[in-house]
C-alpha cells in the first residue's frame, strides 16, 4: 500500500491559473473598449472613482457572502496598501501620460512592463529567468508591435516619462503583491482591500481638482454612458484583478506577467466586434503574441519560484470545500486530502 505522504510533485502551473490569467487579460482588454464609451461623457479622473466604486460595492457583497475578511497582520495591511500603487497611482500616471503621447506609443511602452517584472522578480523573488521566458517575451513584443504600431506614433518627453513611471509602478505592484500574497488565502478580500485604498486615492485626487476649479463633473450622462462606466468598472477592476490575484497566488510573477501581452489583443478583438477592422498582418501579430504567451505559461511555468520551494501551503481548517484545490483563491496543490493534511499548515478561518 503506497504511503499517503509520497507523491510526485507537479511543477506545471495549474490549468485554473492559466485560465485565470487569460480571463484577466480579456477583462482588461474588453474593459478598455467599454471604457471608451464612458469617457465620451465622463472625464477620465472622474470616471476612475465611479469605476472603483462599482467594483468595491460588488466585492463587498461577494466577500460578505463568502465570509472572507480583509487581509490582517503586518503583511496583510501592506498588501492592501499596494492598491495606492495600482490601480491608484499607476492609473493616474497613465492618464496624464496619454495627454502627451499617441495611444499606439502608449501600448508599446506598456509592453515593457512584463520585461521589468522579469528583472524585479529575479532580483526580489528569486525567479529563474531563462531562455524559455526571455525568447518568447521578445517574440511577444515583436508581435505586439506588428498589431499596434502606427507610423505616426509620437509623443512628448513628459508624456513618455509619465507613462514609463506608470509602467514601473505597476511592475513593482505585481512583484510586491506576489511576495506578500502567500501569507493569506483570501483572494477577494485582498482585491477589496487594495481597491478601497485606490478608491480613497482617486477620491482625494478628484476633490483636489474640483477644489482648484477644474471642470470635472459631467454636464450630461446618458444611460449608455452610465452603464458603460459601471460595466467597465466591474470588468476592469472587480473581475480582472480577482482573476489576476488568484493566478498570481499559484504561478510565478514572471509567468503571470506574460498575460499582459494579451491585453491589447483582446482590446482589438473587442474593437473588431464594435466595427473596427484589422489588417491581415495585425492578425498575424496577434497569433504570434498568443503563441508566445502559451509557450511561456506551459513550458517556463514548469519551474517553481525560489519563494515557493519549501513553503507550506495554507488551507482553511473549518471549510472542507477549500481542500480540493478547485476554488478560486484555493491554496492547496491538488494532492489527495490525506496528503494535503499531512503536509500543510492548518490555520483557523479567521487568520488570513
Amino acid at each position: 500500500m503506497p504511503r499517503l505522504n509520497q507523491t510526485e510533485p507537479d511543477r506545471r502551473p495549474a490549468l485554473g491559473a492559466g485560465l485565470s490569467l487569460v480571463l484577466a487579460a480579456a477583462c482588461w482588454g474588453i474593459g478598455t473598449v467599454v471604457s471608451k464609451q464612458a469617457v465620451v461623457e465622463i472625464a477620465p479622473l472622474t470616471l476612475l472613482p465611479i469605476q472603483l466604486a462599482s467594483s468595491v460595492v460588488f466585492l463587498l457583497v461577494l466577500t460578505r457572502w463568502r465570509g472572507e475578511p480583509l487581509p490582517s497582520g503586518r503583511e496583510g495591511r501592506l498588501l492592501g496598501r499596494l492598491g495606492l500603487l495600482n490601480p491608484g497611482l499607476a492609473y493616474a500616471l497613465s492618464l496624464l501620460g496619454l495627454t502627451g503621447i499617441t495611444a499606439s506609443l502608449a501600448v508599446l511602452l506598456w509592453a515593457g512592463e512584463p520585461i521589468l517584472i522579469l528583472v524585479l522578480a529575479a532580483a526580489i523573488l528569486g525567479d529563474r529567468i531563462g531562455p524559455a521566458i526571455v525568447l518568447p517575451s521578445i517574440a511577444a513584443i515583436g508581435g505586439l508591435t506588428v498589431v499596434v504600431l502606427d507610423p505616426a506614433a509620437s509623443g512628448s518627453a513628459v508624456g513618455v516619462g509619465l507613462t514609463v513611471a506608470g509602467v514601473v509602478v505597476c511592475a513593482v505592484y505585481t512583484v510586491l503583491t506576489r511576495r506578500w500574497l502567500l501569507g493569506t488565502d483570501a483572494t477577494f478580500g485582498v482585491v477589496l482591500a487594495q481597491q478601497l485604498h485606490a478608491l480613497a486615492f482617486s477620491a482625494v485626487v478628484l476633490i483636489g481638482l474640483l477644489g482648484v476649479g477644474q471642470p470635472m463633473l459631467p454636464v450630461r450622462i446618458t444611460a449608455v454612458g452610465a452603464l458603460s462606466a459601471v460595466a467597465s468598472g466591474l470588468l476592469y477592476y472587480a473581475f480582472a484583478y480577482s482573476f489576476y490575484i488568484s493566478a498570481l497566488r499559484r504561478v510565478r510573477a514572471s509567468i503571470a506577467a506574460a498575460s499582459f501581452y494579451l491585453i491589447p489583443v483582446f482590446g482589438l478583438a473587442g474593437a473588431w466586434v464594435t466595427g473596427e477592422r484589422l489588417q491581415p498582418v495585425q492578425w498575424l501579430g496577434a497569433a504570434i503574441v498568443i503563441g508566445a504567451v502559451a509557450w511561456i505559461t506551459v513550458r517556463a511555468g514548469q519551474v517553481p519560484a525560489a519563494s515557493d520551494r519549501g513553503q507550506p501551503r495554507r488551507i482553511r481548517a473549518c471549510s472542507p470545500r477549500w481542500s480540493d484545490g478547485n476554488s478560486v483563491g484555493s491554496s492547496t496543490d491538488g494532492r489527495s486530502k490525506a496528503s494535503a493534511q499531512a503536509s500543510t499548515v492548518i490555520e483557523p478561518r479567521s487568520q488570513m
